[in-house]
């Protein structure tokens, strides 16, 4: 398979060239036809693209990086060309193109920013009630894993604690250009109705990044720099290392440090 546009190593572009798995990814939004903003990252030669403008135009929005894949994606779709902006998701002021409103995100998202992007998503969710993206298949496992085992981690504690993650299906390199080496999958990210933590949410991405940045670490060990003020460290986690611990245990011992 050929490509419209020159795929680019530096941006980690493997452009998605088969229509029935673009389909079939963009059914993935459940609240598809709810949603007034669409924001797809990354949609280089718009095969995702075109279902969703198809069924949703006055929704759909485009971020893109690369110069390239905008001027072709303005050319394919000219109606729309005020809906492509080229622009870094990273970086971009969300609040410019949305203010406060609501809206859902989906793309394509290059493997070398993936993890950054449910981060960013997360700094959002306030405003993101969900997101559908396909992924390196290690990375959408982990960010789905259950407590109790290696890939357990940051990004799985704090998605699952705002949103109902779960792995959708898994995607052959062969439906991309260039294939990538790997295998890809789709990750389903629905917020949860009630996604307010009981706890100071400040504290809580704290103690949750301290304690798998030293993973090796017993919790003991690990937080001794959060008690202070009156807080203490349950008992019962104590001996505890983090990926034995789920979001809920999370939130009670960020409680417990809080005093």
């Amino acid at each position: 398979m050929s490509s419209p546009v020159r795929p680019k190593k530096s941006l980690g572009q493997h452009f998605l060239a088969d229509k029935r798995v673009a389909m079939k990814v963009a059914s993935c939004l459940e609240n598809l036809s709810a949603y007034r903003h669409i924001l797809e990252i990354g949609p280089g030669t718009g095969v995702l693209s075109h279902f969703l403008i198809d069924s949703h135009p006055d929704a759909w929005y485009g971020m893109e990086i690369d110069r390239e894949s905008v001027d072709y994606l303005r050319a394919a779709y000219p109606k729309q060309d005020d809906r492509i902006i080229q622009g870094d998701f990273l970086r971009y002021d969300l609040q410019r193109l949305f203010g406060p409103d609501q809206f859902a995100v989906i793309g394509n998202f290059p493997y070398n920013i993936s993890s950054q992007i449910i981060f960013r998503v997360l700094a959002f969710r306030a405003q993101v009630p969900e997101l559908t993206g396909m992924f390196q298949k290690e990375v959408a496992q982990r960010i789905a894993s259950p407590p109790g085992n290696k890939v357990y981690g940051i990004l799985s504690v704090l998605s699952q604690a705002f949103y109902d993650v779960r792995v959708r299906f898994h995607i052959p390199p062969g439906v991309f250009v260039p294939p990538p080496k790997v295998m890809s999958s789709v990750l389903h990210m629905h917020r949860k109705k009630d996604f307010l933590l009981p706890c100071n949410e400040k504290l809580f991405f704290s103690v949750v990044k301290t304690a798998f940045n030293q993973r090796r670490k017993t919790l003991r060990n690990s937080l001794r720099s959060f008690i202070v003020d009156g807080g203490k460290l349950p008992p019962q986690y104590a001996g505890e290392r983090p990926e034995q611990l789920s979001v809920k245990d999370f939130v009670s011992i960020t409680q417990a440090i809080s005093g």
